[in-house]
C-alpha cells in the first residue's frame, strides 16, 4: 500500500494521471510496485540488521544494571520509551542509559519531543 501513490501508478501517456483498477496497464503497475516495495523492504532490513549489530557491539560498554533488559527490548520492539522502568533500572537511570546509547550512536530518538521520548534502532 505504500506504493499506491508512487510513480508506478502514474500513466505517462495520459499526462501523469493515476492508473485505476480495471484499466489496461493496472496489472503491470501492481507488479512494478510490488518489486519496488520488495527492494525497499530488503534495504530496510539490511539497515536494521546493521543497527542491531552495532547495539550488540556497544552492549559491553554499558555499566547500568538494567542495560541488558533495555537492549533486549530495543532488539525486540519497534520503539522503547525513554522512561522505561525495569526491576533493576529506574526511569532516571533509563534516561542516562539512553543518552549514553545516543552518544555511542547505537539508538536513535524517534519522537522528536523533549518531554516524552521514544527510542529505537
Amino acid at each position: 500500500m505504500a506504493q499506491a501513490f508512487g510513480p508506478s501508478f502514474r500513466a505517462e501517456a495520459v499526462g501523469g494521471k493515476r492508473i485505476r483498477p480495471g484499466e489496461k496497464s493496472f496489472e503491470r503497475a501492481v507488479c512494478v510496485a510490488l518489486a519496488q516495495a520488495a527492494a525497499d523492504a530488503c534495504r530496510l532490513a539490511a539497515e536494521l540488521s546493521r543497527r542491531a549489530e552495532k547495539l550488540v557491539a556497544v552492549a559491553p560498554k554499558l555499566r547500568a544494571k538494567g542495560a541488558g533488559d533495555v537492549i533486549f527490548l530495543l532488539l525486540n520492539e519497534d520503539t522503547v520509551s525513554g522512561s522505561v522502568t525495569t526491576k533493576n533500572l529506574s526511569r532516571f537511570a533509563a534516561r542516562r542509559l539512553f543518552e549514553r546509547l545516543q552518544q555511542l550512536e547505537a539508538v536513535r530518538e524517534l519522537s522528536g519531543r523533549p518531554s516524552f521520548r521514544l527510542f529505537g534502532l
